[in-house]
């Protein structure tokens, strides 16, 4: 595996390898790998011929009271993580090569609507920050294709538009969420948690299924459904930062031409911000019929 920390050196090697007509994967992160982003790893090495992984804890998707300084940095495990994995090209930028005249002078790439709600309504400007990086590491790379986990379904919707929106020739590829044997959803951040919290937060997943598994059964008052899911939580130490039940397409208020329901959380446990969420794809033979995805 051979670590690039500047953009120059990547592009040269990777214009080689497209020259001589292999595919390239890319899957960006910002470390501290898991079990999670082995999967991505793993499904980049059966799409493409070669991998391309980057590790840039980026400061512009982070607000002014969150956990950019306390973010875990764990390189050394990571970079044996891929090479296990076979990762050929790791790319570790700092902040001055992705932002060489800082962040207040950097052009950045918004997607309007989908960025405003759900994660973007509790942390305004995080996702014109994540487009931001994402433009540029897709502009960097130059893959055939691109994946992202599921756990969070709204930063993958929102690069799919982007990426339709500025006709960028890249497939982008969603992974089902890894998840731990209780269901928790593994994330960097988990690490966080208390031994009692640690314990507690599955049940942000079941409240999501209980849910899921209510609308499958025909329920259909949502609000209902919302609101309960939210008190469910609150009384048992969360705080939830919205319950909501969407279109899994546009993220906006289910209707009668959607296709798949996304049921997506966000809470609080501790100091620790948890997101999730688990889809209902209807079936097109039966207005009964539901498909339920994890």
């Amino acid at each position: 595996m051979r670590t690039y920390t500047a953009i120059a050196p990547l592009q040269s090697v990777l214009r080689s390898c497209r020259q001589q007509g292999q595919r390239i994967a890319f899957v960006p992160t910002m470390g501290n790998l898991h079990e999670g982003h082995l999967e991505l790893v793993r499904r980049a090495r059966a799409l493409a011929d070669i991998v391309v992984v980057s590790i840039f804890v980026n400061p512009l998707q982070f607000g002014p009271n969150e956990d950019l300084d306390a973010y875990p940095r764990t390189l050394a495990a990571d970079k044996e993580k891929l090479f296990s994995e076979g990762v050929q090209h790791l790319f570790l930028p700092d902040v001055e090569e992705m932002y060489p005249e800082g962040m207040a002078l950097q052009t950045q790439v918004q997607v309007p609507d989908l960025s405003e709600t759900l994660c973007g309504s509790s942390r305004p400007g995080h996702f014109t920050g994540v487009t931001t990086v994402v433009s540029k590491l897709f502009n960097i790379v130059q893959p055939d294709v691109a994946v992202f986990g599921e756990k969070d379904f709204q930063q993958l919707t929102i690069i799919r538009k982007m990426v339709a929106d500025l006709c960028m020739p890249i497939q982008i590829e969603g992974v089902a969420t890894a998840r731990d044997t209780d269901g928790l959803a593994k994330s960097s951040r988990n690490g966080y948690l208390s031994e009692e919290q640690r314990k507690l937060a599955p049940l942000i997943h079941a409240t999501l299924v209980s849910c899921r598994d209510a609308v499958a059964c025909g329920f259909d008052n949502f609000l209902q459904l919302e609101s309960h899911a939210r008190m469910q939580l609150l009384q048992a130490g969360f705080e939830p930062d919205y319950f909501a039940i969407r279109d899994a397409r546009t993220l906006r208020a289910v209707n009668e031409n959607t296709e798949e329901i996304a049921i997506l959380a966000a809470a609080r446990l501790g100091s620790t911000r948890l997101i999730d969420n688990v889809r209902l794809t209807l079936n097109p033979v039966s207005d009964w019929g539901m498909l339920a995805s994890p």
